[in-house]
């Protein structure tokens, strides 16, 4: 019999998962997802409608290759690869400068926003003049106004410091303040009042920062120079002017980087024309001075004339040389001639007046001759012959004298003016030396001056003529609808998240849950320990003790059910006494006083002669059900005094239960372990098994005293009582160990209170299944 309850009522563990268990686990909170249902479907309607409207933007641009000339194939030639890295320019693109430009050009540190009467949405720009006054890099911290066009003119208020300025004729020219901006509205007055506007201003950097999260840029596949460009914003004209905006400035730092080299040329060159200029003055001037230094108009004519000069001075010192050797040899030939002979004429001396007296010597010498060879010597003819000849000879030595005496001056001078051009002519090379040099400074400069002005010519073109660093493929173009919000994604969201978060909820309430709830949970930890009983939770009812054996309650039937399973856990045993059935439980307030009683009035509604005994001598609880005194003698009183009948305890306290007798615990004694084991115990066991066919005793929990231990071997069964959603699952093992060292006899678990709990999904409606109401019958 007892194998045959533990395949009735032991279930082994599973380690499949049971579907339909967890589906009905949840299912039980079937509020809980409606309610969730409907929470999120309305936000996801609410968001859908008052979300603001979000649309992409996108452009793409191919990035230009600035190689150039003709270069050795490379292996991203080969491999048919682009030679330009698109993460750098994708970074450069990005990049905090490139942000700051934009920002700066487009003026993005001041954004417009419409005030609706839910939402509030940005606009590219206002429909009115709209002048802003402060320096976009004066702005240090947010600041924020907002504009109210009324039907008697325009309130702007600060919104951080609230102060409110009112301008009657929809501008604020005509009247004094110290806002950053001004407005004039003079056009579309009837269509803008009543609306609102907000403006803000924050510092460049903030706004910088801002855009370079929101651009996003992507290459177009993995062997392409196309580049993609994002931006998501509320209004799409300003999404497009500001990737428009992007593309040029990011262009127009390609094309500045390359146009760096030709303007520092530039700018190199126009400075070396300063000092070129100032250097080839220099050394023209250093040329004059040379010439009027050294007297030279030209050195090749300079030269050419000093040598003539030198030879025409050397004929003429030769002339002379020969001219006083002919003046010598004649003054000698005529110092030697003692006889006054003819002398030499026409020798070649160019004095015409010694030729004159050389003639009239020559003359007077063939007059003293005829004269002297006709007359005799001392004729006076003869004499006055001879005195004309010394005195012509003197005459012609006086002259050669005189004539000698200015030719060695003149050669004298001669020489002198010889050396002065010999000197001069000499100095030739060496001044040619230095002139060619200063020539030679002179080409170089001028040279490199042509040079730097070729130079200057083709920078000026390769600045005026410099590719572009991009080609725009598609201009910044805006989707015809907006990303965000996607109202069937926010609804499917909506319904998953609808299921997921109660869902989520009752998984971490599962997961975190450590009591006990169901047998599942029991059969789990003690598969071979059955569970004959499981009480539902009534404790919302009027009446939890079964007082009318004819009551079909749940309650009644719930305990009409234990009380035959407790039978199949039974011994069968030879004769007609009684059987001995405990309850207990691990700790209090598992409701072992509760079912013990309730089993004990079920037993007695099937004509049973039952005893219920209050073995708790700790903590008796029994006459609190039958409105007894605590105090009222029981079964303490009976094992203390051996004197005291166990019979004169017995108490009836139900009237239809004409065969239920109850003991009660009697006084609380200081001992009860002492008392429960000195034999008297024992003796009312085996006294009560001849009267009485059923004995339940109500025993103390198991895990706070010995008392149950020390008398559970004069049980025939241990009721064990586990109170759903209180008794902690790690208890179980206690009670699993009681069973497997013997300590607890015949033991068997009954479940309290399901139905606490909902967390299983299991109901208990005794009665309705067989068509019983729940009132008594």
């Amino acid at each position: 019999m007892e194998n045959q309850l533990s395949n009735n009522f032991g279930f082994n563990e599973e380690e499949n998962l049971d579907l339909k268990r967890e589906f009905l686990r949840y299912f039980r909170y079937w509020p809980w997802f409606v309610l969730s249902l409907v929470v999120t479907l309305v936000s996801a309607y609410a968001y859908s409608r008052y979300s603001p409207r979000i649309y992409e933007t996108y452009s793409k641009i191919k990035i230009l290759d600035e190689s150039e000339g003709l270069e050795l194939p490379t292996s991203a030639f080969i491999f048919k690869r682009s030679n330009i890295n698109l993460e750098n320019e994708i970074e450069i693109l990005t990049s905090y400068l490139i942000m700051n430009r934009v920002v700066r050009t487009l003026n993005l540190n001041t954004s417009f926003y419409e005030e609706g009467t839910i939402q509030t949405s940005q606009v590219d720009i206002l429909p009115f003049d709209f002048e802003q006054v402060i320096i976009p890099d004066s702005i240090n911290r947010t600041l924020s106004y907002k504009i109210d066009i009324l039907n008697n003119g325009v309130r702007i208020t600060n919104l951080i410091t609230e102060k409110e300025f009112s301008f009657p004729t929809y501008s604020t020219k005509d009247k004094a303040h110290r806002l950053p901006f001004n407005v004039i509205i003079n056009r579309d007055l009837e269509l803008l009042v009543n609306k609102t506007y907000i403006v803000y201003f924050e510092p460049i950097k903030n706004a910088a920062l801002g855009l370079k999260s929101r651009i996003q840029v992507e290459a177009i596949g993995e062997q392409s120079d196309l580049l993609k460009l994002s931006i998501k914003g509320e209004s799409p004209e300003l999404s497009e002017r500001i990737l428009t905006s992007l593309m040029d400035v990011f262009n127009r730092d390609g094309i500045n980087d390359r146009q760096l080299v030709s303007k520092r040329t530039l700018n190199f060159i126009d400075e070396r024309f300063v000092f070129l200029a100032e250097e080839l003055d220099s050394i023209e001037i250093d040329q004059e001075v040379f010439k009027e230094k050294n007297n030279i108009i030209d050195i090749a004519t300079d030269a050419e004339l000093g040598l003539q000069q030198r030879a025409e001075s050397e004929n003429e010192f030769f002339k002379l040389q020969n001219q006083l050797a002919l003046s010598k040899l004649l003054e000698n030939s005529l110092n030697e001639n003692s006889d006054s002979d003819l002398l030499p004429a026409n020798i070649g001396i160019d004095n015409n007046g010694i030729n004159v007296l050389i003639s009239e010597y020559n003359l007077a010498v063939i007059n003293r001759d005829k004269l002297k060879n006709g007359g005799g010597k001392n004729n006076p003819a003869v004499v006055l012959a001879k005195e004309q000849v010394m005195d012509l000879k003197s005459n012609i030595n006086r002259s050669l004298r005189n004539y000698t005496n200015q030719l060695e001056a003149s050669l004298q001078q001669l020489r002198s003016r010889n050396e002065k051009f010999a000197g001069r002519v000499s100095q030739i090379p060496e001044q040619e030396r230095l002139f060619k040099s200063i020539q030679r400074q002179q080409k170089i400069k001028e040279s490199l001056y042509l040079l730097l002005l070729q130079k200057r010519e083709e920078a000026a073109i390769n600045l005026a003529i410099t590719e572009p660093s991009i080609k725009v493929v598609e201009h910044a173009l805006s989707g015809s609808g907006p990303i965000s919000p996607k109202p069937n994604i926010i609804y499917a969201g909506a319904l998953l998240m609808g299921l997921l978060i109660p869902f989520g909820i009752l998984y971490l309430m599962f997961m975190l849950d450590t009591k006990l709830h169901s047998k599942e949970d029991i059969t789990k930890v003690s598969p071979a320990i059955p569970v004959i009983g499981e009480i539902p939770n009534l404790k919302k009812a009027k009446d939890i003790i079964f007082n009318d054996p004819n009551d079909r309650s749940p309650l009644a039937e719930s305990f009409r059910i234990l009380s035959a399973n407790v039978d199949y856990i039974l011994p069968i045993r030879e004769g007609d006494k009684g059987k001995i059935i405990y309850c207990t439980s691990t700790i209090k307030g598992e409701g072992k006083t509760y079912v013990s009683l309730n089993l004990s009035l079920a037993l007695s509604s099937i004509n049973k002669k039952v005893l219920l005994i209050g073995a708790d001598l700790r903590n008796p609880q029994i006459h609190t059900h039958i409105l007894e005194d605590k105090q009222k003698p029981g079964l303490s009183n009976y094992l203390h005094d051996i004197n005291y009948d166990w019979k004169d305890a017995l108490i009836s306290g139900f009237d239809k239960h004409p065969n239920h007798h109850i003991i009660l615990s009697g006084s609380i004694p200081p001992n009860p372990a002492h008392l429960l084991t000195n034999g008297r115990f024992k003796k009312l066991i085996e006294e009560a098994k001849e009267v009485y066919d059923y004995v339940v005793v109500d025993t103390a929990p198991t895990i706070l005293v010995t008392d149950t231990m020390l008398i559970s071997q004069l049980a025939d069964a241990t009721i064990y009582l586990a109170r759903a959603n209180y008794t902690e699952k790690n208890l179980l093992k206690f009670s699993k160990e009681l069973n497997e060292t013997g300590k607890l006899k015949n033991m068997a678990y009954v479940i309290n209170s399901v139905g606490a709990s909902k967390s299983y999904g299991y109901g208990y409606n005794y009665g309705y299944n067989y068509g019983y109401g729940m009132k008594n019958s």
